[in-house]
């Protein structure tokens, strides 16, 4: 057999075996019910393709500084995280108000951050304990 024909035949079987993973792949059962996920399909130039669907939870941070909690009311979904970040002269606290709030407890800190993961939909509100004037609301869809 010729060097020519041996290529044009190598050629021949690469496309066939690359037609085939892509129909068998195209034939299975994924009953993936939404989840994110990424996936790499091999080809046959011994090059990868990644096709990447939207990342897990955010996260939103709230400015504690100057007396105030900036942006003072936040929408986030549920799973997302909040992370106050304190950079005042004073100290503060972030204090769930109401049943709902519950959990919402951060120690006193002057400077540093807290973070607080909801899991649940519903309208949180919260104050610091030291300055009552100070206000926010976490809304979680």
């Amino acid at each position: 057999m010729s060097i020519r024909r041996q290529s044009s035949t190598r050629a021949l079987f690469l496309v066939a075996v690359v037609a085939s993973a892509l129909v068998a792949g195209g034939c299975s059962s994924d009953k993936s019910t939404g989840a994110a996920a990424s996936s790499t399909a091999a080809v046959a130039s011994g090059t990868s393709a990644t096709v990447t669907t939207p990342a897990g939870p955010a996260a939103v941070t709230v400015e504690v500084k100057d007396m105030k909690f900036s942006p003072a009311d936040v929408t986030i979904k549920a799973g997302d995280t909040v992370t106050w970040k304190f950079d005042d002269s004073r100290p503060h606290d972030v204090q769930g108000v109401g049943d709902t709030s519950l959990g919402i407890n951060s120690p006193i800190i002057h400077k540093g951050e807290w973070s607080h993961t909801f899991t649940t939909a519903g309208t949180y509100r919260y104050i610091c304990s030291l300055h009552p004037d100070m206000k926010g609301t976490v809304t979680v869809q």
